[in-house]
């Protein structure tokens, strides 16, 4: 498993851009060069009012990763601090899981495009919609995004949209994204 492509123990500014797509063509997706597919089981710990806490297992080709993230801050730009856990370190955490909110499990695509490298996150509660993230260098760095995804609308910065919300409460499909046949 690639360490650096997740940048494990690191401190520094999150510039990220997170969109709803309508739910993408798998078998396409899965076609692109260089994709990758991570399973994710995220859980939320007890926090602060001002800082979410969360520790993750990254399961790629069989090998898992543990991951505790620390964010704060609101919209494209947040503080963010990741550090990689042992297993046991990882056990040991779920101890302090938040019981208002249940483990988030998705699988997330990792897609390279144009120089840029979007993450498609798919939970098992949607079937119709997914959410797309991108991580940035600036505020207004120019984005390309793939031919084969459907932006639905941006969600940065929606409360409703993040995964520590989505745990409390996941977002029910809203009809009126999509288009319906007569």
């Amino acid at each position: 498993m690639n360490e650096n492509s997740i940048h494990l123990n690191t401190t520094g500014v999150e510039i990220e851009r997170k969109y709803l797509i309508a739910y993408p063509d798998l078998s396409w997706l899965e076609r692109q060069p260089g994709l990758r597919k991570i399973e994710i089981v995220q859980t939320y710990l007890f926090g602060t009012e001002n800082q979410s806490r969360r520790v993750r297992q990254w399961t790629e080709n069989g090998e898992s990763l543990y991951i505790e993230t620390r964010k704060s801050g609101k919209g494209i730009r947040r503080m963010e601090t990741e550090r990689q856990l042992t297993e046991a370190e990882y056990q040991s955490a779920l101890e302090f899981a938040d019981p208002n909110r249940r483990p988030i499990v998705k699988t997330r695509y990792i897609l390279p495009f144009d120089g840029q490298s979007f993450e498609i996150d798919i939970y098992p509660f949607w079937k119709k919609q997914a959410v797309m993230e991108i991580e940035l260098e600036s505020e207004d760095q120019p984005i390309r995004f793939p031919d084969g995804i459907r932006i639905l609308r941006e969600v940065t910065g929606d409360p409703n949209y993040t995964n520590s919300a989505l745990a409390l409460h996941p977002v029910d499909e809203d009809p009126k994204e999509y288009f319906h046949e007569a």
